[in-house]
């Protein structure tokens, strides 16, 4: 039953925001098992798995929020659901084995348009040597909805955990920053610009690298291949799909220490910097609240 939305004690979701709201409800969560190494609080979770450590992630996305479907193919969306949690076993110095994934869709999609959501998701997993292995796909009363759960491992000399970090580590990126963000915004402004005059051609000329970016965002296994290859094992790690911002802040939080970000040093591709002037936007806004 739904609680009384006049009461003066209670508390609206907003206040706390998504990551305010996770440390509410599971602030009191203290693992029981032996085998759970590292339970919540990182990028995916650690249980003992023999030789090896076992890492579990899981991602959410709804429709409507996550992602729309007036600008996002199908097959896109399968790839990206998937990659996006390949990132966070990668971000603990892992690699992803296994996929299983619960779908909820409604009578508004066809076999056909499942199909070829379905074709992104395996050529995720192809491109990536991943297994799908099970999952559950149920009826919605609208719109679609997708849990992926991604099992990988890592030896336990290899973790690496968002609590390593220490004073005069130095803070790198794999990649430039702000384009997904910028990516969406463009998106988003042709949308607009589509339904207040159905006749106008979306306006993306010119845009390819920042809308990649967005609708098929890729996994960074030759970073982790690399910095194996060079004998070198970070400190800390996390995945910066949320951007910078709030993913150094969690590293901060977790590893007890402060950053300094210097803005002229914030990698930002000429493209995502062009785009940002058109939408009079500062890179570093992009590059902070965006992967």
């Amino acid at each position: 039953m739904f609680e009384d939305r006049s009461k003066k004690d209670r508390t609206e979701l907003a206040e706390l925001g998504e990551f305010g709201l996770i440390d509410h409800l599971t602030k009191d969560i203290i693992p029981r098992v032996p085998s759970t190494i590292k339970g919540i609080g990182d990028d995916a979770a650690v249980i003992s798995g023999g030789d090896e450590l076992v890492l579990v992630t899981t991602d959410q996305l709804n429709e409507g929020v996550h992602f729309d479907l007036g600008y996002t193919p199908l097959k896109h969306l399968g790839y990206k659901s998937a990659v996006v949690n390949f990132s966070d076993i990668y971000a603990m110095n892992g690699r992803p084995e296994q996929l299983v994934i619960g779908l909820s869709v409604s009578n508004r999609f066809s076999v056909e348009a499942l199909s070829t959501f379905y074709d992104g998701l395996r050529l995720a997993c192809d491109q990536y040597g991943v297994d799908l292995v099970g999952g559950d796909t149920t009826s919605s009363a609208s719109g679609m909805f997708i849990s992926i759960t991604v099992i990988g491992r890592v030896t336990k000399e290899d973790v690496v955990y968002r609590s390593g970090a220490g004073e005069n580590d130095l803070l790198c990126v794999s990649g430039d920053l702000g384009g997904a963000y910028m990516g969406l915004l463009l998106l988003e402004r042709e949308k607009q610009v589509y339904k207040a005059n159905p006749a106008m051609q979306p306006d993306l000329e010119g845009n390819d690298y920042v809308l990649e970016r967005f609708l098929k965002p890729e996994a960074r296994r030759d970073i982790i291949q690399r910095l194996k290859e060079a004998g070198i094992r970070p400190t800390s790690m996390i995945d910066i799909s949320d951007g910078l911002a709030s993913e150094v802040l969690h590293i901060c939080r977790n590893s007890n220490v402060g950053a300094v970000i210097y803005e002229d040093k914030l990698p930002v591709d000429a493209e995502t910097a062009a785009l940002c002037s058109d939408f009079k936007i500062h890179p570093a806004t992009a590059a902070l609240n965006g992967g």
